[in-house]
């Protein structure tokens, strides 16, 4: 054995034969750090638009969430999955595997990003406009997103590589690559939205500046040798079996992206028909609240996810399933809290945001209805992180595909035509039961499957 291989085997090791709560707080905690600093970053530099720009911008910034979540789409299709597939071939001792996935996600990064951003520059009024901007949000928006296109390859490669860098047995090193960029963005932020005067301009600059530093210190992980998992020749060439192995995977949590792209643009469509530009600001105080909740989630699912590919790659069902049950009652907890807190003090929540009372009132009125049933969402991001970690893609694409297209776009599409804008508020709760219906269902079959499959034949499985 290499003494890189070496290196790889005595640092993933305890994956397959340590406490699953003391690996899951391992592994959990430097990811829900890193994902609360960099959504606590995207909080704040909304915080420093709506208070040092105005309730206009935070409508415009609302409109360019779809826009980010495509970026954000390509970004998990290629990284997590990438990220997925590397921790099975670790627990199946496959380290030249591992890197091949490695290479050929770091060209399918390059490609891809290039092709989007491109296509996004082209045509970047005529999407906007589309997605719901209005004239008087739409100067606001596009001086957002002409600033913020350039980075968002930049983005790309230091979010993606990130998973991988977890999933390789770097769990600490991941959290300071979003330290980096996000403590790099809440010093520049006010800087240049208020010291240069530089207003929701400023905050893609900054964003760019910040990501960037990030994604120099992950790359800089993977060319150094003494990595567990590293950049080597050879692995470039894009090979067709590892391009769908990768893709097949991600697909499911870059679906999720897609479908809350769609969501945004239907959501911030139906409430200028219904409402203004103060109900589209409400629906992105909205959306960030949430959205800080599901990071922190997202960030224990990050650290299960090797935890259940690695074990499942060596055949210790009980330890991946013991591992899920843990990581549930974590996310269900911290989504249950925020939900009370969210019904509780709505007020508090929107005035963080903006000074404008009617927008307050209008935020809090939404928070009241559309927060009733997110207790549930913790269950249904973590059951969904479970299938992607087993590499089963048609089952975690149908699973998050459920809540925010399935049920979501016919609700919101109903709902509003007899209740205006509670109709549009009323369509989350709503889809947030019936996807958890559905995950409870295919979360009970998928363990009998597990539980009749042979140990060892993990990664045979086609269930």
């Amino acid at each position: 054995m290499s003494q890189n291989q070496s290196a790889t085997q005595g640092n993933l090791n305890k994956l397959e034969t340590g406490s699953i709560a003391r690996l899951l707080w391992e592994y959990s905690i430097p990811a829900v750090v890193g994902m609360l600093v960099v959504s606590l970053y995207n909080v704040i530099d909304r915080i420093f638009i709506g208070q040092g720009v105005g309730t206009q911008a935070i409508a415009g910034l609302a409109i360019t969430f779809p826009v980010q979540n495509v970026s954000a789409a390509i970004g998990v299709l290629i990284g997590a999955g990438a990220a997925a597939r590397v921790s099975i071939l670790l627990g199946s001792k496959d380290i030249r595997g591992a890197e091949t996935v490695l290479g050929n996600a770091f060209v399918l990064t390059l490609i891809n990003a290039i092709i989007y951003i491109s296509l996004f520059a082209i045509f970047l009024d005529d999407i906007l406009t589309a997605f719901g901007a209005s004239t008087a949000s739409l100067p606001y928006a596009r001086d957002y997103m002409q600033w913020i296109l350039p980075g968002m390859l930049i983005m790309n490669v230091a979010f993606s590589f990130n998973n991988v860098m977890r999933a390789s047995g770097y769990p600490v090193k991941a959290m300071i690559a979003m330290f980096i960029g996000a403590g790099a963005n809440l010093i520049l932020d006010p800087i240049f939205i208020f010291v240069l005067d530089m207003g929701i301009k400023g905050a893609a600059i900054a964003t760019d500046i910040a990501m960037g530093l990030s994604a120099i210190y992950v790359i800089y992980h993977f060319t150094r040798r003494e990595s567990s998992l590293h950049f080597t020749k050879g692995t470039y060439r894009l090979q067709f079996k590892v391009i769908i192995a990768i893709i097949g995977i991600g697909a499911a949590p870059s679906l999720v992206n897609l479908a809350g792209s769609a969501i945004n643009i239907l959501v911030n469509r139906e409430l200028m028909h219904y409402g203004s530009d103060s109900a589209v600001a409400a629906a992105g105080i909205f959306t960030t609240y949430t959205s800080l909740l599901v990071m922190v989630v997202i960030g224990i699912c990050q650290g299960l996810q090797p935890i259940i590919g690695y074990n499942y790659g060596a055949g210790k069902h009980h330890r991946l399933k013991k591992a899920y049950w843990i990581a549930v009652a974590a996310g269900s907890t911290i989504c249950t809290l925020g939900c009370i807190f969210g019904l509780c003090f709505p007020q508090l929540i929107a005035r963080a945001f903006t000074t404008d009372t009617a927008l307050i009132a209008h935020t809090s009125h939404a928070l009241s209805i559309a927060l009733c049933a997110f207790w549930v969402v913790g269950f249904q991001v973590v059951s969904t992180t479970l299938f992607q970690s087993l590499g089963k893609a048609g089952k975690s694409i149908f699973l998050s595909l459920t809540r925010q297209v399935i049920f979501l776009i016919p609700l919101l599409i109903i709902l509003p035509k007899h209740y205006q804008l509670d109709g549009v508020w009323a369509s989350f709760p709503l889809s947030d039961i019936f996807a958890t219906v559905v995950t409870a269902a295919m979360i009970w079959w998928q363990f009998r499957v597990i539980a009749k499959s042979v140990p060892g034949q993990a990664t045979m499985s086609k269930n």
